[in-house]
């Protein structure tokens, strides 16, 4: 054998090796091969190890069967003219079914779904006011997938879940939000202050009312035992002084209850200079208009009866 020969063998049986190991490719889990031959699409190969007609099929392309997020923001007007930007996750994945379709009908996806996503947004937001958009974010997110499911269908594009993950609103507007919110907790807190109060001064009112009766019924107590006890003192006193009169036994127990003033206020450490006069004439002019007042008012009782 000579040495073109050999060269000859040794092409051909690199060509050979080279096909056989080229016929052959692997796809990874949670994808898929779209196979062509000539250009034209042939099958589609699962994960694992495949195999392929050599130089006439290629693999056009590897499509991912997992499920993809896309982060859309969308800045629209609500109803109440002010502006507001809402981000929105949109979860997808491609139909294992409809691959042909994913691969081959949109070029690009990701721009295509935020293409109804705008449009959904845009025929729902700017017939709601603020508050009503912030209240609305699952119904929004429920109108979002359910246009999408619809549309993305025919693109062999499975819609898993919408998120609007929040309504940020201009950030005057935040702060005036938050300044309302401010001043209606402050005048809920006011009124409990207020309440607060009022049952402090209700409750208040009520005990100085019962202590003042509780006050003048010991006070009535009091006058009554001392009558009774000057009736006890004026009768025994009579008993004991032949000849004495009721007017004289009160002289003596209103110039002993003078004199027992007088012992008070000298006692109290608190008592201011007090100038009183103390002679028995005094004394005894102060007791007879005393008396006198009470038997006027005894008078005049007896009279109206």
């Amino acid at each position: 054998m000579d040495m073109v020969a050999l060269v000859v063998i040794l092409v051909l049986g690199f060509i050979a090796l080279a096909t056989i190991l080229g016929s052959f490719f692997t796809v990874s889990t949670s994808q898929v091969a779209v196979i062509t031959r000539f250009g034209k699409f042939l099958r589609v190969a699962e994960a694992g190890l495949n195999w392929k007609t050599p130089y006439i099929d290629r693999v056009a392309g590897l499509v991912s069967l997992r499920v993809n997020q896309i982060a859309l923001t969308m800045e629209t007007k609500t109803k109440d003219n002010v502006f507001v930007t809402i981000p929105i996750s949109v979860q997808n994945r491609v139909r294992p079914e409809r691959v042909y379709d994913a691969f081959y009908k949109l070029s690009d996806p990701v721009a295509q779904i935020k293409s109804y996503v705008e449009q959904v947004i845009l025929g729902h937001v700017p017939s709601m006011t603020l508050d009503e958009v912030f209240a609305s974010q699952s119904s929004i997110a429920a109108a979002v997938k359910q246009e999408l499911d619809s549309d993305m269908a025919a693109f062999g594009y499975e819609i898993v879940n919408v998120l609007v993950t929040d309504i940020i609103p201009d950030q005057k507007v935040k702060s005036a939000m938050n300044d309302i919110n401010a001043a209606q907790r402050e005048q809920v807190a006011a009124q409990a202050r207020g309440e607060a109060d009022k049952i402090l001064v209700v409750k208040k009112a009520e005990a100085e009312a019962e202590s003042k009766a509780l006050q003048g019924q010991g006070i009535a107590n009091q006058r009554k035992a001392i009558i009774e006890g000057l009736q006890t003192s004026v009768e025994q006193f009579q008993k004991a002084v032949e000849g004495a009169t009721s007017r004289d036994v009160m002289q003596l127990v209103l110039v002993t209850q003078y004199f027992d003033t007088l012992k008070a206020i000298g006692e109290s450490d608190k008592t201011n200079t007090l100038f009183v006069s103390h002679s028995p004439g005094a004394v005894k002019e102060v007791s007879d208009q005393i008396l006198d007042s009470m038997l006027t008012a005894q008078s005049a009782s007896m009279a109206s009866r």
